[in-house]
């Protein structure tokens, strides 16, 4: 998590470090209620906003949440390692199998919300499909939950000259999902490109991800490329940034 010099030298911040530390060696183990504003103030003689920034500082992190009219408790919900590397290998969707099998392994996935619809290419996708101002795509959204909680929305878009009237434009596109029928088309994704940003959320993905209070997204803009170096489709997904840990992993 890095230094967090906004509280350093703050009594805030010493409860917080206090906090944490007791969430991180177990004495507060996932799931586990700690302290509230009342018990704070009793145990460092404190005033209620100084305790209040102290859970909030938690809170941020990703570290706890609150149950409304129960209580604040350590977060049980154990964040997905990413694998970029791995997800996106042609050994994963070319095997058959779901990329996401590469992230969630046993745990409980739902897939919410599948709209496929065929509409004129936004601009910037049309950019980054290198289209023409008129183009279709076929846009592809859903939501993904995991163990009952929403983690991740996406919006994907491939040319309609590819995926239009195929197994792409259907809600399920089959075993390896969309990289799989683009390669039975023959445009199977040889490279991919991703852009990472994090940020505040958007009203609208507070509610959609059921985001605590201070928790920011990471949006990750994936494109992939055909081995001619044509792009075959564009994802746009936003993250909820406490349910995920980034692994890439490269050569030297």
């Amino acid at each position: 998590m890095g230094s967090r010099p906004q509280t350093k030298g703050t009594k805030y911040g010493e409860i917080s470090d206090d906090l944490r530390e007791r969430i991180v060696s177990g004495e507060y183990p996932p799931g586990a209620q700690i302290p509230g504003e009342d018990d704070l103030m009793s145990e460092w003689g404190v005033a209620r906003e100084t305790a209040r920034k102290a859970l909030q500082v938690l809170r941020n992190e990703g570290l706890t949440e609150v149950h409304r009219g129960v209580g604040i408790f350590v977060r049980s919900f154990s964040r997905i390692r990413r694998d970029a590397v791995r997800r996106l290998s042609s050994e994963q969707w070319g095997g058959g199998r779901s990329i996401w099998d590469a992230d969630v392994a046993e745990r409980a996935l739902d897939v919410e919300g599948v709209a496929v619809d065929e509409v004129k290419a936004p601009e910037d996708v049309a950019r980054v499909l290198d289209l023409g101002p008129d183009a279709m795509v076929c846009r592809r959204s859903r939501r993904y939950v995991v163990d009952g909680t929403p983690v991740m929305t996406a919006v994907s878009y491939l040319p309609a000259d590819i995926a239009a009237g195929t197994a792409i434009a259907e809600p399920d596109p089959g075993p390896g999902g969309i990289y799989a029928r683009l390669a039975d088309l023959g445009f199977a994704p040889a490279e991919f490109r991703e852009e990472v940003v994090s940020r505040m959320p958007r009203p609208a993905e507070v509610e959609s991800l059921r985001l605590d209070v201070g928790t920011p997204v990471i949006t990750i803009a994936r494109t992939a490329y055909a081995a001619d170096g044509r792009a075959v489709e564009f994802n746009d997904m936003t993250l909820n940034a406490a349910a995920y840990v980034l692994d890439y992993r490269f050569s030297a």
